[in-house]
């Protein structure tokens, strides 16, 4: 698609001012008013014509464009009803060939149910049911991100990448290594699903209203799951325990989650980690492990309700 197929600064603002929008704090609304960043994340995801393509806050359009051009679909998730109403418009007035392509669903990306992005509860642009979503593409706002991307690596196991732009300390944190600083839950969660790494850096002069801090590109690529006896939840718990006291070794730190601090050492040590450690020194595999010593030995404190 050509530059002029695109959305730049003065048409986004244009189109604000038509439709009656302000950028909302409460939304995390910060739209992207330049052509070679969405141009450029298109790119980066890797995304092609075989491709469903889930995006998230599509807000005026920008990315949405530049997506329509080289994917089979796209689903567009928008909370924003002005905006979610407006969308099919915009599409149909730019590129009015590629509006089949576009399903856009009214809906809060956190809440929104399954079916309504595989098709038999969308308003969709066209008929019938699609396939399932093989990727996740989105500038996504900054309070929802972490959640929103575990929410649909969890729910979609047919997505196989993501690519998101979100804020720079955030994208630090989800490709952080163990043993990095800023490693924590969310770096630890984001590994069970995929191998997750820093993708480019985004300044804040590419959107409308400039935020107050840097984004950045999150890439991720699903892998297996870590083999594990436990489930995904066991391990998620154990991981929210270590790093709930990250500065406690992990046998203080897991001693509430296990019931005690000896029982938190017999299953630190039966998984083959050093109860001394900190959590922060864990690799998800460790997590999985350690989630199936306890497992294993059925200890009710340890098992979900």
């Amino acid at each position: 698609m050509s530059d002029s197929a695109l959305l730049g600064a003065a048409q986004i603002r244009a189109l604000a001012d038509r439709l009656g929008v302000r950028p909302t704090k409460q939304w995390g609304q910060n739209f992207v008013i330049d052509a070679n960043t969405v141009t450029r994340i298109v790119r980066v995801a890797g995304v092609g014509p075989d491709d469903h393509v889930i995006e998230i806050g599509p807000g005026l359009g920008s990315l949405t464009l530049a997506l329509l051009p080289a994917v089979a679909h796209v689903t567009a998730i928008e909370v924003d009803p002005n905006l979610a109403s407006a969308l099919p418009e915009t599409v149909a007035s730019i590129a009015p060939g590629l509006v089949h392509r576009l399903t856009v669903v009214q809906a809060d990306a956190l809440q929104v149910p399954p079916a309504a992005v595989m098709g038999s509860e969308a308003a969709a642009a066209s008929a019938g049911d699609r396939p399932p979503p093989t990727a996740l593409v989105a500038n996504l706002p900054y309070n929802v991100s972490v959640p929103v991307v575990l929410r649909f690596l969890e729910l979609f196991p047919s997505i196989e990448r993501i690519l998101v732009m979100v804020q720079l300390e955030v994208a630090e944190r989800l490709a952080a290594p163990p043993g990095n600083k800023t490693y924590g839950v969310p770096s630890a969660k984001a590994a069970w699903y995929a191998e997750v790494r820093l993708a480019g850096l985004v300044p804040r002069s590419v959107f409308w209203p400039v935020p107050n801090v840097d984004s950045g590109l999150v890439s991720f690529q699903r892998r297996p799951e870590p083999e594990a006896t436990a489930t995904r939840e066991q391990v998620f718990a154990v991981i929210d325990a270590a790093f709930a006291q990250r500065r406690k070794t992990l046998r203080a730190a897991l001693a509430s989650w296990a019931g005690s601090a000896p029982e938190a050492e017999r299953f630190l040590r039966a998984a083959g980690v050093d109860p001394t450690l900190r959590g922060e020194r864990l690799g998800i595999e460790d997590f999985a492990r350690i989630a199936s010593a306890a497992a294993t030995a059925s200890a009710p404190s340890v098992l979900p309700a």
